[in-house]
């Protein structure tokens, strides 16, 4: 018994050298030359045939190992990408555009008007203007980029004349903030506020109505607005 397991591996190690070197049909051919029993012929051809399927096996591994590698560099480098594009946003979150003003009448304890046309109100007393879109020199905001903005005024007035503040985006009026004329009220205060889309170089202003009026000083009356969001 030992020695028929012996010569099975001896032959069966024949084999495997010659298919190592390319020649497993020679090899049949010369078991046939040399004559072997049927069993035995018929047992090393099915080695033959395990041993071309553990070829198959090993180069389909080789393939799949290829593929990992080259799944793990793509992954790799996607990673590398995120954290670039992480960066970016970052980068991109501290360089996020600034956009605060904040401005009184100014010009003494006196009332502005009434005048008979509508006029531009010019907000002289500069509280808070972070990002300079505001200028107290004609009182109109620019929008220096694209979003949206929140926007709020409110005044102080007499009774004696009615007040009238419009506030303005580009030649359309927004919103407005109103009281009318009362012999039995001696003072008035009003506001309003608003959130608006702009875009950049949209002008943002208030006018006061026609034969209105409202009171000037460092206080009550006020221009502000910032900006919200980027769009």
């Amino acid at each position: 018994m030992s020695w028929t397991i012996l010569l099975i591996v001896s032959l069966f190690c024949g084999l495997i050298s010659a298919q190592d070197d390319g020649n497993t049909t020679d090899f049949e051919n010369h078991l046939e030359t040399q004559g072997c029993s049927a069993d035995m012929c018929d047992l090393l051809r099915e080695f033959g045939a395990v041993r071309d399927k553990l070829r198959v096996v090993e180069t389909r591994m080789e393939d799949s190992e290829t593929r990992l590698k080259d799944t793990e560099t793509r992954l790799k480098d996607t990673e590398t990408r995120l954290t670039e594009s992480e960066t970016q946003i970052l980068e991109l979150k501290k360089e996020k555009k600034t956009v605060v003003f904040s401005a009184a009448t100014g010009g003494g304890d006196t009332a502005i008007g009434p005048f008979n046309t509508d006029t531009t109100l010019i907000y002289r007393k500069v509280i808070t203007n972070i990002g300079a879109a505001y200028s107290p020199n004609t009182g109109v905001f620019v929008a220096p980029v694209a979003g949206v903005y929140y926007f709020t005024i409110f005044y102080h007035a007499g009774g004696k004349y009615e007040a009238l503040l419009r506030l303005y985006k580009n030649n359309d009026v927004v919103v407005l903030t109103y009281d009318h004329r009362c012999t039995s009220d001696s003072a008035d205060n009003g506001g309003n506020a608003v959130f608006l889309q702009l875009v950049q170089g949209d002008q943002v202003y208030v006018r006061l109505g026609v034969n209105t009026h409202v009171w000037g000083s460092d206080y009550p009356t006020t221009f502000s607005g910032f900006l919200v969001t980027e769009m």
